[in-house]
């Protein structure tokens, strides 16, 4: 199963523009038009129906839907599926053939650091998790008992669920998460550097009052963590 984040733009130079600011290598410029950072991959797209989410290409489009729509409405479109998550975060199935359909550029790196899955914020956390479990991730970290999740597909791809109301600053969905521990003040330091807009400075947890953690969004909307936990 090969994830894709998807993201929607209203100018797609603007797009381009943030994620080669960045360093993200532009790896495909047709549709899908995807750049990459060397463990994430995202598509950015200029339909206008786009709309921030997930993208999993798979084999077997039709697996696990029974049981999906149990917890989540389904949409069939021209080219698979769109699922609304318990969470509300979009998801758009997709079938292919071949997992290695789009291999990650590894010489890619970009100024965020290290890629540590997406974040997903939900008020239905139980039926979230089974969600995702019904589209093949396994709980790798957490607990349905406790305020976070972290679940990991056959590719290594990780998404973490969290609890509303447990996360004390903004919260989009869904959002990237980059975790650079002691190294992370010197990646915010580049990123002001670069003129990047900050969307929030996350102060809330550090004794000092320290803005040690950051949030920015890409002209679409999709957000980026960039945190200093792991």
């Amino acid at each position: 199963m090969t994830v894709i984040v998807h993201t929607p733009t209203s100018d797609l130079k603007s797009s381009l523009d943030f994620y080669k600011k960045l360093d993200f290598c532009v790896i495909s410029e047709k549709k899908p038009l995807l750049v990459s950072d060397g463990k994430v991959q995202i598509e950015i797209n200029p339909d206008r129906f786009a709309r921030a989410g997930i993208t999993l290409y798979r084999e077997g489009l039709k697996t696990g839907l029974d049981d999906l729509k149990k917890i989540s409405t389904i949409l069939e479109t021209q080219d698979g599926y769109l699922l609304n998550a318990p969470s509300g975060t979009w998801v758009y199935l997709k079938e292919t053939k071949d997992s290695n359909d789009f291999n990650t550029v590894d010489v890619c790196t970009s100024v965020l650091g290290n890629f540590s899955g997406i974040s997903i914020e939900t008020i239905a956390f139980d039926q979230s998790v089974s969600f995702w479990e019904i589209l093949g991730f396994q709980v790798i970290m957490g607990s349905r008992q406790e305020s976070w999740i972290s679940l990991k597909n056959e590719n290594g791809f990780i998404i973490s669920l969290m609890k509303a109301l447990t996360c004390p600053h903004l919260f989009f969905n869904p959002s990237m998460t980059y975790f650079n521990g002691k190294n992370n003040l010197s990646v915010i330091k580049k990123i002001r550097e670069l003129e990047v807009p900050i969307t929030e400075e996350i102060t809330q947890f550090n004794p000092d009052g320290i803005a040690d953690n950051i949030l920015i969004r890409d002209p679409g909307g999709l957000a980026f963590f960039i945190f200093n936990d792991g």
